[in-house]
Parts: C-alpha cells; structure tokens; sequence
C-alpha cells in the first residue's frame, strides 16, 4: 500500500463507532496495523481483479450457488437477479451461514453468488491464510490442554474480540481486503457471513451491505459501521442495541439504532426448514416402531475434540455392531481424524460403509430419509463444499446431532450439544437448550455419554426436542435466511 495514502489517513479529526469515540492512541495503532500488514503481503491499492463466474459443481444442483472467481472471462455478475455472499473458509461456520443464505435466495428466484475472501490470489487472501492456520492450531490445542483451553482460548474467544474500541485496529485491517470488490455491480447487495467481508465491502463502498453475526455472543469485532446488522436471538438483539459490554470499562455506551441491527431468526437452509413437519413425524414414527436411533456427528472445520469422538464410537461400538444405533460420521475434509479412528478402534474401516463418492454419498442421503439405515456409514470429502454440505444432506434423516456449539446449535433436528471450543460458543448450547429443542453443554465426555445414553435409551427427550421443532418453525425462529434476503431486496428498492 502506498505510504503517501497511509499518513493521509493518520488520525486528524475525531473517529466514532456508533456514536462511541474511538481514542487516538487506538487509531494511531490501527494506521501502525494496516501499514505493517501492507508492507508484509504487499498490497497494492491500484490493484485491478476482474470479477467472473462459474456453476458451483458441487451445491449449484440443490441451492443454485455459482462461484466468484478471478481469470478468464466466463459469464458476469447478473447485478439484476443477483445476491452477493461474502465469506471465508474459516472453520465450517461462515460457510455453513452462507450456504443456508444461498439457499434462501435460490429458494426465493435470486442468484447466489459466492464471494469467498480466500478464492482469490490476492494479499488479502494470504494474510486470511495466516489467520486461519493459527485458529485451527489454537483450536486442536485448546482440546488437548486443559490449561490452555482454560487460560488462553476460551477467553480470547470469548473476551478478547468483546471490546469495540479494542478491535478498530482488526476492523480496519479488513481495508486490505476491500481490492477485489471494485468489479462487484455497486448496486448489487451483498450479505457478509463473516465480519471482514462485510467491513471490506463498506470500504470498497458498496451501500447495500448487510453483516451476518453469527453464534449467539455478540462481539466487537462482528460490528461493521455502514453496514446492517442481523442477529439469531433476542439476547444478541439486545446486546447490539445497548452495546452491552461491548464498551470501555466503566462507560455506558451508545448502542445500535434500529437502522443498524435487526433479529432475523436463526439462519437455516431452506430444504431443511421446509422439510420440518415431515422430517420430525419421521423421528416420531422412528420411536413408535422402535426402531435403531440414527445418529449424526460432523466433525468441525479446525478438526477438534478428536479424543472425544473416539470416547463416543467406543461407547457405541457394541450398539453399533448389535444394530441398535445407525452413526453417519461425516469426518468433512478431516483424512487425518478418519485415520486416527481407524487406528484407536478395531476393525473401524472394516465395520463401516463408506461414502467418499460425492454422487454416491448424495444417492445414499436421499434413500435414507425414507428408507432403513443400520450400521457405521462414514464420510470424507477433499472438497470443502461436499464436506460441509453432507451433513446438511445428512441432518434430514437423522435422529439425533452431536455438536458442540457452534453454528450447527442452530439448526431444526434434536441435538447433543457437546463441550465447546471456545468462549463464544457457549452461548449456542444456551439457545438451544432454553428453546427446547437440544440438550445444555455436555461439558466432559462422561456427561456427553452419560445424556447419548439417556436419549437412546429413552424416547422423552427426543419425543420433546422433534414437537419443539415443529412449535419453533409456527413461530418463525428458524427464517433468519429468508428474512436477510428480504431485507437486502427491501434496501435495494429503496
């Protein structure tokens, strides 16, 4: 970037965010950021990415997505029936937001477009490199040490990305991002399912830009001035309106208006919420007959909590080989976690069905909603589309997910909501539980055990989360996808 337009931009007259001031010293440490972030992946303000797109091969025949990419011409940005969705192949999470957005949309006639950060050769996309190799680390770490979950992780996930002010610095990194937006339609709305993408898009000034906050913990760092807000909860609806706890110690600040944030409802894929009523009277007719308890576990994106998933398939082992319990394990693009299952239990790959086919892994979802599943089925996919996507595929015929709290918390099918990775996850199981239709945090593996064999022993639990399901869609709280597009073709009207 060049030095002349940096000191251009050094702090002169004062900064807000939403009417909070932002100091001097933190804007001189985000000028200090964005000039030694600029230096090192030598971005280059003048920068020109001509913008095309592709069919995405594997979800454009269920949710229509075609993919932004940089090179030679295909086919442009249909800015008239297009929806813009910025992303990042950051864990699952953002991705998963963002396919069930995508899915709204199609569902609604509207062209998804998929605009991940880290799908172009740019310096942003290797800066978001870096980041992304370090969260993953941390992540399989904080699993293995108690003592660094306990002291490091679980506070910077849920502290230390909570002050408003504290994170101006990160926020204006997301600058260095803002280069391959200048051939994106100015008039096209674009939906941000991770932060930087929809701060990056406000800078590149595009005016109708809406920023997905994901989990139930709202944080400073999900806030992008210039853009509209939506949110899963109330509570997170009421904590953006106040900023609660998101300012400087010992100050009140001055919230979101109700221009800057609305409660959108949980963002779910439209196969699933229009599928609810026949998917829980499936469950239901499941429990009446007896039938074997079919259990989902997805592996997460940094490829966590291993020791845990092997503690699981041990205890269902001999469930599975009687023909009691169905599992689908979706290891996503996990190969190394597939292996370690196969090393820590005997006669792993043996006992399984495999399904690392996509077309045949998509064949065999769709038999099994109305057709009889027994035994171990496992899935592994290199592709990152096939690899979150198979438990959306999964999740219609299952019975039961075990997750930890991430945004799969959020989702219409009985759940087992395992430990958390992180601080900011723990609000997901919270959602859950006290809307009825998943278990609180399991918070070891023998409490994990302990609520698995509660719940295929006995038909209460999951009898109440699949009637809670079907009460909470009457209620709307699964439309959050729909309501964004609504919102974002509400804005480009006006």
């Amino acid at each position: 970037m060049d030095e002349d337009v940096l000191e251009e931009r050094s702090p002169t007259a004062p900064v807000n965010l939403f009417g909070n001031p932002v100091s001097l010293s933190r804007q001189r440490k985000a000028i200090k950021m964005l000039k030694k972030y600029a230096r090192k992946y030598r971005f280059d303000d003048s920068a020109f990415y001509p913008l095309f797109v592709e069919d995405n091969r594997v979800i454009a025949p269920f949710i229509g997505v075609k993919n932004v990419v940089s090179g030679a011409a295909i086919e442009k940005l249909d800015a008239q029936r297009g929806v813009v969705i910025g992303t990042i192949r950051m864990g699952y999470g953002h991705y998963r937001i963002a396919m069930a957005i995508a899915s709204a949309a199609h569902s609604m006639g509207l062209i998804p477009y998929w605009f991940d950060l880290l799908g172009f050769k740019t310096p942003g996309a290797r800066m978001i490199h870096d980041v992304d190799y370090w969260y993953s680390f941390g992540s399989r770490i904080s699993q293995k040490s108690k003592l660094f979950n306990k002291f490091v992780w679980d506070p910077l996930m849920g502290k230390a990305y909570k002050r408003a002010e504290k994170n101006y610095p990160i926020m204006q990194i997301s600058q260095l991002f803002a280069d391959v937006y200048k051939d994106v339609p100015r008039d096209m709305p674009f939906i941000g399912t991770h932060p930087w993408p929809a701060q990056a898009a406000v800078f590149a000034g595009m005016p109708n830009v809406i920023n997905v906050v994901p989990d139930n913990c709202p944080l400073g760092f999900h806030l992008a001035a210039g853009a509209l807000h939506t949110v899963q909860s109330p509570s997170a609806y009421m904590i953006f309106r106040t900023l609660k706890d998101l300012g400087n110690a010992g100050e009140v600040p001055k919230g979101l208006t109700t221009s800057d944030v609305v409660m959108a409802g949980h963002y779910v894929d439209h196969e699933l919420v229009a599928n609810v009523e026949a998917d829980c009277a499936a469950r239901m007719e499941r429990i009446a007959r007896k039938a074997p308890r079919r259990l989902l576990i997805s592996i997460g994106g940094a490829g966590a909590q291993q020791p845990l998933f092997v503690a699981i398939v041990r205890a269902l082992w001999p469930l599975i080989l009687g023909g009691d319990v169905a599992l689908y394990l979706n290891f996503g693009d996990h190969r190394k976690v597939y292996d370690l299952l196969k090393h820590e239990i005997p006669n792993f790959e043996e006992t399984a069905t495999r399904h690392f086919d996509w077309a045949e892994t998509v064949r065999f979802t769709q038999d099994a909603i109305g057709g009889e599943v027994k035994g171990l089925h496992t899935f592994l996919n290199d592709d990152a589309f096939a690899a979150v996507y198979t438990t959306n595929l999964l999740m219609r015929s299952a019975d039961i997910l075990l997750t930890k709290p991430s945004e799969l918390a959020y989702y219409p099918i009985p759940t087992l909501l395992m430990p958390r990775v992180g601080g900011h996850e723990a609000w997901g199981a919270i959602r859950a539980s006290e809307l009825g239709y998943g278990t609180s945090e399991c918070t070891s593996a023998a409490l994990v055990l302990q609520t698995l064999d509660l719940m295929l022993a006995e038909d209460d639990l999951l009898s109440l989360y699949c009637e809670n399901i079907v009460k909470l869609k009457q209620q709307g709280i699964w439309n959050g996808a729909y309501r964004v597009i609504e919102l974002a073709q509400e804005r480009k009207r006006a």
